[in-house]
């Protein structure tokens, strides 16, 4: 039988616009060693103001989910989102959100089952 894999470096980033979100993801891409790279999945919360700073590619994964609270009334949304990019085994995944007022929420369900299991939640990042 095969054993668990190692779970995700995962970290949540904050902030209320899009674009600094993105940014402050393409900072912390940026600022991962040689060692890190592999697939990096990144859930964001909402639609660019402006052009994305991110691009889809073999080694990013991009999803973007309508604005809303992710832990309330857009669970559903983000549990789908994250278990298809979890089917995907990336190496580290991030996720944008745009209100810091329910992240203790938000993390509260990520770590608990199944969730628990698969993701390591890393401190968060705010843009």
């Amino acid at each position: 039988m095969k054993g668990l894999a190692a779970p995700i470096p995962t970290t949540l980033v904050t902030g209320a616009s899009a674009s600094r979100r993105e940014a402050a993801i393409a900072a912390a891409l940026a600022e991962s060693t040689p060692h890190q790279h592999g697939v990096s999945a990144i859930i964001l919360e909402g639609l660019p103001d402006g052009s994305p700073v991110l691009d889809a590619s073999d080694s990013l994964l991009i999803a973007r989910i309508a604005p809303g609270c992710l832990c309330c009334a857009g669970n559903l949304v983000m549990r789908v989102t994250l278990n298809r990019l979890l089917r995907q085994r990336p190496t580290r995944l991030l996720v944008g959100v745009a209100s810091g007022e329910h992240l203790g929420q938000l993390r509260s369900w990520l770590s608990s089952a199944p969730y628990d299991q698969l993701l390591k939640l890393t401190p968060d990042r705010h843009s």
